[in-house]
């Protein structure tokens, strides 16, 4: 299956496009690279996945919300390129969690994100390199932040 198609087959679970917040191109293609801007924990009804994980949300709810912030990527993806089958391979993942003062499971949590990524390019143009960290807040209160870099094929 291709990345395009293992897109589409999610495609009852897509979030809808997300305007820029701020002053910033929500993804920008320079070279052979695409970098995409910190996407959200969107919902298919335009809400946000709030809170502390660790305190508000568990860890498996905010692996969760890891990966609805990756889906909202791969909406933003396929809009600027036409198709995911133009991405050759992820080069670096990295994943902020709005997480509680003694949360330890970062990594886990962005596991949501990263595992998404595999189920579309496969286990190896899937996984990049990848930092996983934990931040005293987000906009909006949302739980995880997702930015990432892909190389064009």
């Amino acid at each position: 299956m291709t990345a395009q198609h293992a897109f589409e087959s999610l495609a009852d679970t897509l979030a809808p496009v997300a305007k820029p917040a701020g002053l910033y191109k929500p993804c920008l293609i320079v070279g052979n690279q695409v970098l995409i801007s910190g996407h959200l924990p969107l919902q298919p009804d335009s809400s946000l996945i709030t809170g502390k994980v660790g305190r508000d949300l568990t860890a498996e709810e905010g692996k969760a919300a890891a990966r609805r912030a990756g889906l909202a990527s791969l909406v933003t993806l396929a809009n600027e390129l036409g198709s995911l089958d133009r991405i050759g391979r992820v080069v670096k993942l990295l994943g902020m969690v709005n997480a509680a003062d003694d949360f330890d499971q970062h990594p886990a949590v962005i596991n949501g994100c990263s595992e998404l990524y595999a189920e579309v390019w496969g286990a190896d143009r899937g996984v990049g390199t990848r930092s996983a960290v934990g931040v005293a807040s987000l906009p909006a209160g949302v739980a995880v932040e997702i930015e990432a870099v892909f190389e064009l094929s």
